[in-house]
């Protein structure tokens, strides 16, 4: 395949050249589970989900490893704070991500390693690195990576050592872990159990209770499933520096040759501000499937390239529904016409796709590209329709539907098929009765879209009116007006 990437560590586009052909290596890290999934969390579930399901469509073998942080010091002080146990804290939300990972169709990884699972590993690593003379205990409990002695530390990033003040994440400092370093910008590998801390938080090791630093169980796990050098690491730009500078610097001084190429997605942003807790401006999945369709949830984050933030906004929901109405609309005419091409067909290989399409998907993922080439088939297909050319309509649908499916929204599929009949709205099974009102809500719908455009704004806001008297709501996006019952 000619797959590119963009690597964050050589800020370059990379060929994919597999450490093993024909297969490939994913780590992805995954949720510290201390809350509840907002979209901010599922951006870079969703994104590696479309390049999962890109290199399976070029026919490589895939081993996709995200992992689960079900402790550290944030679940441990929100699990205090709630008074809980921080282990069922942990479960808790831990089942929420995977809920919201179902709801979205968010393909399940290969394994999904738990920090807790794998402590033999981690303190393995760490002896490995005290032997390599990479890492240090203070005879306190406390176990330090020396950034000194790494020759390529900062080279992820791109920083001097020099000019860093710390290697921790700002979050996870704490006087009594500090208070053992020879250098003030090493991290912590192992921490010693705290008085004040669950004796359940923490297990035996050579340098006595405790529990692993943030950064130490990617490089353990990552071996683990993967081996000593694999394909590509994946997370949100948030992680770049601290956590993944400080995995490579483990993996690296432990002598492994660990990733290949870094892949980093960027945030989700409201008014600028990269979504998380602290802001209060987060938007849960279960909020926003309350009002859209998850598909169109989906389409919000999967539609935009990857290395782009999305600004999160009122009209992101409304213009994505829309979107995501028009191709289930074409789905719907299309199978109603020309019969519904099997699933078994569906996943075409690469090589039976538009040229277009695959150029794109090859560029670094670029969706932008990859959906104007569905578009054009889709207007290809609603041709092809009208001019009651069934052949040509059910290639088309079977080509639009493939190449949905590469982002994960193939209208048709089993995680998505109970939207047809409903693309007008928000959700439903759809009926006789719902296709009879959608097609005299459209007519309404169309009127007012010809007065608009006339600028006959008094009658656009009668028609609009017409339609909230009879109890049913018009979102204008992007892409046109949707309706949905109020």
């Amino acid at each position: 395949m000619t797959l590119h990437l963009y690597d964050s560590k050589s800020a370059t586009l990379q060929p994919l050249v597999p450490v093993n052909p024909g297969k490939v290596g994913i780590y992805l890290c995954g949720a510290t589970v201390q809350g509840a999934p907002h979209v901010g969390h599922l951006r870079a579930a969703v994104a590696f989900d479309s390049l999962i399901r890109w290199l399976k469509r070029n026919g490589l073998d895939v081993t996709y490893i995200r992992n689960v942080t079900d402790i550290d010091d944030k679940i441990l002080n929100k699990s205090a704070d709630a008074g809980v146990e921080w282990w069922a804290w942990a479960q808790r939300f831990e089942r929420e991500f995977t809920e919201a990972y179902a709801t979205l169709g968010v393909l399940p990884p290969t394994y999904e390693p738990h920090a807790t699972g794998h402590i033999p590993d981690q303190i393995d690593l760490i002896n490995r690195l005290i032997e390599r003379e990479h890492a240090y205990a203070d005879g306190q409990g406390n176990v330090y990576f020396s950034v000194a002695s790494q020759d390529d530390y900062g080279s992820l990033t791109r920083q001097k050592l020099d000019d860093m003040r710390t290697t921790e994440d700002e979050a996870q400092i704490d006087a009594a872990v500090e208070a053992g370093k020879r250098d003030p910008r090493d991290f912590a590998l192992w921490k010693a159990a705290k008085a004040s801390e669950p004796e359940t938080a923490a297990w035996d090791s050579p340098w006595g209770r405790g529990r692993p630093g943030w950064h130490l169980e990617c490089s353990a796990m990552s071996r683990r499933y993967l081996g000593d050098e694999f394909d590509i690491h994946g997370g949100g730009i948030d992680l770049r520096f601290p956590h993944h500078e400080n995995e490579q610097a483990q993996s690296h001084g432990a002598g492994w040759g660990f990733a290949r190429l870094w892949v980093h997605n960027a945030w989700v942003t409201m008014k600028g501000e990269k979504m998380s807790k602290s802001l209060g401006n987060v938007l849960s999945i279960d909020a926003l499937t309350a009002e859209h369709p998850a598909a169109a949830v989906r389409w919000a984050l999967s539609t935009v390239h990857h290395r782009s933030g999305i600004e999160w906004g009122p009209e992101t929901m409304p213009a994505a529904a829309a979107a995501w109405a028009k191709f289930s609309a074409f789905v719907e005419r299309a199978i109603a016409i020309a019969d519904e091409v099997p699933a078994s067909e569906i996943a075409l290989p690469a090589s039976e796709l538009p040229e277009g399409f695959v150029t794109a998907m090859d560029d670094d993922l670029n969706v932008a590209g990859a959906l104007a080439v569905i578009y054009e088939h889709m207007k290809a297909g609603n041709v092809a329709i009208e001019a009651g050319d069934t052949e040509a309509v059910r290639r088309e649908q079977q080509l639009v539907r493939s190449m949905l499916d590469v982002i994960g929204l193939d209208p048709a599929s089993e995680q998505w098929r109970s939207g047809l009949g409903s693309a007008g709205t928000a959700g439903g099974a759809g009926s006789d009765e719902h296709d009879a009102l959608d097609t005299l809500v459209q007519a309404v719908i169309e009127e007012r879209a010809q007065a608009r455009a006339e600028k006959d704004w008094a009658r656009a806001d009668a028609l609009r009116d017409r339609l909230a008297n009879a109890g049913i709501e018009v979102a204008d996006g992007r892409d046109g007006a949707t309706w949905k019952l109020a």
